[in-house]
């Protein structure tokens, strides 16, 4: 694999672990609205869940490469 596929697939990574994190906030905003507190804080833990995993896997490839 080249550098520049593994550079852009780290950033595409670390986008879409924000974009997810952004989704699971909204959507536990949303059920925090209906007073739904615990399916709230469950759409929040999986969203923080699944976006620092993803944005963790796309910043240890960038480390790797010797970008950051």
């Amino acid at each position: 694999m080249s550098g520049r596929f593994v550079y852009r697939l780290a950033k595409v990574l670390e986008g879409a672990g924000l974009l997810a994190i952004l989704i699971g906030l909204m959507m536990s905003v949303e059920l925090g609205m209906k007073d739904e507190g615990l399916s709230s804080m469950k759409m929040e833990s999986y969203g923080l869940a699944i976006g620092a995993g993803l944005f963790a896997l796309g910043w240890v490839l960038e480390r790797a490469l010797g970008t950051r």
